[in-house]
C-alpha cells in the first residue's frame, strides 16, 4: 500500500511542477505587460473658458432670433393700427352718414302733419305718382341709399311701397327707408372698428412683450451683471418699444 502511494507522488510530481511553471510563465508575461504598458494621461476636465463660449454663443443666437421677432410683432402690430385707423374712418363716414338721414328724416316727419294736398284721384295723377317714386328710387339707389332688393322692391311695389301714395308721403317713406339703411351700415362699420380695435391691441401686447424679452437677451450678452427680469426697473425695456407700438394705444369710436 506504502509503495502505491509513493508511486503515484513520485508520477504526479513532474505534472504538478510543469503546471505551476506554466501559470508562473503566464503571471511573469502579464506583469511585463503592464510594466510596459504607457501610462494613460489624466482628463482634465471640461474647459471652463469653452463652456462659456459656448454659452454665450447660444445667448448670441436666442438673441438675434428674439430681435428679429420683436420687429417683425412690431411691424405686426404698427400694420394693424393702421388697419384699425382705416376702418376708423370708413366707421366715423358711417355715423356722419347716418346722422344726416336721420335729421332728414325727422325733419319730413315733422311735415307729416299737415294736411295732404289735394289731387285729383285719376289715372294720370297715379302714374305721375308712380313715376315720381321710382325716379326719386332710382335717384336713391345711384347714391348708394337704397339696396337692388330695395330697388326691385319699390318697382314692384311690395313690402310696403305704394306708388299710389302722394309723393311728399312718398317721400317721407323713402327718407326713412334711407335711414334705417344708413344705420344698419353704420352698426356693422362699428363692429369692424371694435373687432381691428381689438386685434390691433392684441398685437400691441404681443410687441410689447417681445420688445422686451429682446432687450432682456440682449443685456444678457453684455459684460457686467444681467439684472433679473421682475427685480429691475422696467424703463429700459419699455424703451425698446418702437414709437408706432406705443402710440397704438387709442380708443374706438363711438358706437351709439
Amino acid at each position: 500500500m506504502q509503495k502505491t502511494v509513493l508511486y503515484h507522488f513520485l508520477t504526479g510530481v513532474p505534472a504538478a511542477v510543469a503546471i505551476w511553471s506554466i501559470l508562473l510563465v503566464l503571471a511573469l508575461a502579464v506583469l511585463a505587460v503592464l510594466v510596459t504598458r504607457p501610462e494613460r494621461p489624466m482628463d482634465p476636465g471640461p474647459d471652463p473658458a469653452a463652456e462659456e463660449a459656448a454659452r454665450r454663443a447660444d445667448l448670441r443666437r436666442y438673441a438675434d432670433e428674439v430681435a428679429v421677432a420683436a420687429a417683425g410683432a412690431a411691424q405686426s402690430a404698427r400694420r394693424r393700427r393702421e388697419q384699425w385707423l382705416t376702418v376708423q374712418a370708413a366707421a366715423e363716414r358711417a355715423w356722419r352718414a347716418y346722422d344726416g338721414a336721420e335729421a332728414t328724416a325727422r325733419r319730413l316727419a315733422g311735415t307729416a302733419v299737415l294736411p295732404e294736398p289735394r289731387t285729383p284721384r285719376t289715372p294720370a295723377e297715379y302714374a305721375a305718382r308712380e313715376r315720381w317714386l321710382h325716379r326719386a328710387a332710382m335717384a336713391a339707389h345711384w347714391r348708394g341709399d337704397l339696396t337692388a332688393r330695395q330697388l326691385a322692391d319699390v318697382l314692384a311695389g311690395r313690402n310696403g311701397w305704394d306708388p299710389r301714395r302722394h309723393p311728399a308721403e312718398q317721400e317721407i317713406v323713402l327718407a326713412r327707408a334711407v335711414r334705417d339703411g344708413r344705420r344698419a351700415g353704420w352698426r356693422a362699420a362699428a363692429e369692424r372698428e371694435q373687432r381691428a380695435w381689438r386685434d390691433a391691441e392684441v398685437a400691441v401686447d404681443a410687441a410689447r412683450t417681445l420688445a422686451a424679452e429682446a432687450y432682456a437677451a440682449a443685456a444678457a450678452l453684455r459684460p457686467g451683471p444681467v439684472p433679473v427680469r421682475g427685480t429691475g426697473p422696467v424703463a429700459p425695456a419699455r424703451a425698446a418699444v418702437p414709437a408706432g407700438v406705443r402710440a397704438a394705444r387709442f380708443r374706438p369710436a363711438r358706437v351709439g
